[in-house]
């Protein structure tokens, strides 16, 4: 299981851009994965296409009767809704083509369509994930879903998908995730950490500082995957912190060699 974090996969100050460089390397690890007879699912973030107008239309918030802006391309939360669930299709459709031009087969579930609810406890059948064939991979990513009662709709993220499908999928050995910038977690805030401050194994009692983007960020950024890793690690799944700009290191790992990055105990 590979989480490709939103931050890693597009340029955060920039409206919808993706890092094409950045996905099509991970796309290639991906396929020397299979190639050593491991199926891998993914699971990506919104970064850039999705957070920031859920962000400024407060989609994380659900349904907003009296809640408007002005001078802004949508003219509701329901319009914004459509918008960031397009927006994160185009996305998707990107982490598909880099998948399928590196030979494997791609299917993607687009949450929208198949699950509802919020957190861990999400509504969705995960069957659909399920596959014999070592050459399929499965994607999903962190939308916009339809939520009971008054709230209408929220943001499924795609800490809660990884976390659900690592631990109720048979057979799931290992959850990666993959983070830009960040060579795992670290002792210090990243602009002042050297290597001495990343942190190999985490569990509880250590503390550690992470980077939260608060001013897009709507789903709960490092410490939200630390709470979803530590459950998935608690099942028994080795759950490891990589920095996906080095996706090669997420091949040392799966091939039992030297690889740098943290490791969350159960």
């Amino acid at each position: 299981m590979v989480k490709f974090g939103g931050a890693l996969i597009t340029k955060k100050d920039e409206q919808s851009v993706a890092h094409l460089q950045i996905i099509r390397k991970l796309c290639s690890i991906i396929k020397e994965i299979t190639e050593e007879g491991i199926q891998v699912i993914i699971v990506h973030g919104a970064g850039s296409f999705g957070h920031l107008k859920a962000k400024r239309w407060r989609l994380n918030e659900g349904y907003l009767p009296d809640f408007e802006l002005i001078d802004d391309t949508c003219s509701s939360q329901r319009e914004a809704v459509d918008d960031v669930r397009k927006d994160m299709l185009t996305l998707n459709a990107i982490v598909l083509s880099e998948l399928k031009q590196a030979g494997l087969n791609a299917l993607s579930h687009p949450p929208h369509e198949w699950a509802s609810n919020l957190g861990p406890q999400f509504d969705g059948d995960l069957v659909r994930f399920k596959s014999d064939d070592v050459r399929t991979v499965n994607v999903t990513f962190g939308d916009v879903v339809d939520v009971d009662g008054e709230s209408k709709f929220g943001i499924l993220s795609g800490d809660d998908l990884v976390a659900r499908l690592s631990i109720e999928l048979p057979d799931v050995e290992s959850l990666v995730f993959a983070m830009g910038g960040v060579d795992g977690l670290l002792k210090v805030p990243p602009h002042l950490a050297t290597d001495d401050d990343l942190i190999e194994y985490w569990s509880p009692d250590v503390s550690y500082e992470g980077l939260h983007q608060t001013d897009i960020d709507v789903t709960g950024g490092i410490g939200l995957k630390i709470q979803r890793g530590h459950l998935v690690a608690k099942n028994g799944i080795s759950v490891h912190l990589i920095n996906g700009e080095y996706p090669e290191r997420i091949l040392n790992l799966v091939r039992n060699q030297p690889w740098k990055g943290t490791t969350i105990l159960g």
